[in-house]
């Protein structure tokens, strides 16, 4: 089973035109509804309101086959983000935060830590940043065992980041134990302002990840390992919108791994680093098409699967 820990939310996304639409969303939360869309055994660790919203979140997570007995129920209201999108389908998010429930996840929330069955973890995005949810996850990484797989989406937000430094030092003790890394070329300009990318992602691989994979919107995804860059191509496509679109990449990126019984130990071979990233340039690149984070599933991939 794949975990997948951190934020739900509910997305108010408003369009040129002033509509505003509201849409499920937390970038953990779209990974975790993605993998089950793709057929993987998948679990979401973090917070769920009992309210109208909370039982929607809820309720897009059981459609889609996630597991829920690592997300316990609160009174807390949810979260709420309002993203709104430029001309291009890009979305910038101001984030309401105080008393919702996603953020108060804590020790007490998983007494037992992560299942025995556990295979892969997934954090990332407001897990990182929103207390005492970060630290709570932040001892999650720590203390998994030696065989888990740990991938991280950063996902700045950086209008929810009011301590940049304090973040940084967050990621940076995280990465210790990471093995995968999924970043856009503007987390990297967030994270490492100083650096060009690549330059950024070699720092990162010095923390001690194996593989660092580069977004660029429309531009070719590079896959940094300790001994090479591999830039592969991304197909062009009618964007609709970008919202849920890097969630569904590295989801596509673990539910291949994963889905060809490949496990960290097998981290050091780079083809099979880029057959996986392959498949998630595919699903993330067809989640661009659609509006809204709606991924697609297995059966819709026509044959991709095979590139597991």
């Amino acid at each position: 089973m794949i975990v997948v820990a951190g934020e739900s939310l509910i997305d108010l996304i408003v369009d040129q035109e002033g509509r505003v639409e509201a849409v499920p969303g937390g970038g953990p939360y779209n990974v975790a509804r993605a993998l089950g869309r793709l057929g993987r055994p998948v679990a979401f660790l973090g917070r769920l309101s009992t309210d109208r919203f909370g039982s929607i979140l809820r309720a897009g997570l059981a459609a889609d086959g996630v597991d829920l007995e690592l997300a316990p129920a609160t009174d807390a209201s949810t979260l709420l983000a309002v993203a709104e999108l430029d001309p291009a389908g890009g979305a910038t998010y101001r984030f309401y935060v105080e008393g919702t429930a996603a953020p108060g996840l804590s020790a007490t929330d998983l007494p037992n830590g992560i299942p025995a069955s556990a295979t892969a973890l997934h954090v990332g995005t407001l897990g990182l940043v929103f207390e005492p949810m970060a630290t709570t996850i932040e001892a999650l990484v720590a203390a998994t065992p030696p065989d888990l797989l740990v991938m991280i989406d950063p996902n700045c937000r950086a209008t929810a980041i009011s301590d940049p430094a304090v973040y940084r030092a967050r990621l940076d003790r995280i990465l210790g134990r990471v093995d995968v890394v999924k970043v856009s070329v503007d987390d990297l300009a967030f994270v490492d302002p100083a650096a060009e990318p690549l330059d950024a992602a070699r720092r990162i691989l010095d923390r001690g990840p194996t593989a660092v994979l580069i977004t660029a919107g429309g531009r070719p995804v590079q896959l940094v390992t300790p001994s090479r860059v591999t830039e592969l191509s991304v197909p062009e496509v009618r964007v609709v919108d970008t919202v849920g679109a890097g969630d569904a990449f590295g989801a596509g990126f673990l539910a291949a791994w994963t889905g060809a019984g490949r496990g960290r130990d097998a981290l050091s071979d780079v083809s099979a680093l880029a057959a996986a990233t392959r498949f998630a340039i595919e699903v993330g690149t067809r989640t661009t098409t659609r509006a809204g984070a709606d991924s697609p599933t297995l059966a819709e991939l026509n044959g991709v699967a095979a590139l597991w």
